[in-house]
């Protein structure tokens, strides 16, 4: 049996995960791509961060965005989230400051879920930060709702 999550259990799973699908509207068609993602329940945004291109061409237009969060075990027990909520782009202190939100969250996430270590996430934001090639962006969720099935 399909049942709705109440808006407690929509913030949980999407806190507890880190690997979503955006989808957005450029030229009047759809697309969707994943993204990894960390939420910050403090503020009820989603932080991400992408190189110049497609996306953030297509979201500095458009700022209406959805974003999927997903559990699946099997056909029959899944765990389903989508948010609705607009892009904003991060600019110099606040973007390096939600950057290390987003490495450190991420990094936790991944400790809990799998159980192991990931220096290189930190490695990885600290290249960036020098190299300052990321857009750094939250998504505002406006709104949020959650399906389960079987679990």
């Amino acid at each position: 049996m399909i049942k709705n999550l109440d808006k407690i259990e929509c913030r949980l799973l999407l806190s507890q995960n880190y690997i979503g699908h955006l989808s957005y509207i450029f030229s009047h068609k759809p697309y969707v791509v994943p993204m990894t993602y960390y939420y910050d329940v403090n503020t009820d945004f989603v932080i991400g961060y992408a190189s110049k291109g497609h996306k953030i061409k297509a979201l500095r237009i458009q700022r209406d965005v959805a974003m999927v969060v997903s559990e699946v075990d099997s056909v029959n027990h899944w765990k389903s989230v989508l948010v609705q909520g607009v892009y904003h782009e991060c600019e110099g202190s606040t973007a390096l400051m939600n950057l290390r939100k987003f490495t450190s969250g991420v990094k936790e996430i991944i400790r809990n879920i799998e159980g192991i270590n990931v220096s290189y996430i930190s490695e990885f934001s600290s290249k960036i930060i020098k190299e300052g090639s990321p857009i750094v962006y939250k998504i505002e969720v406006e709104d949020i709702i959650g399906r389960v099935r079987g679990l």
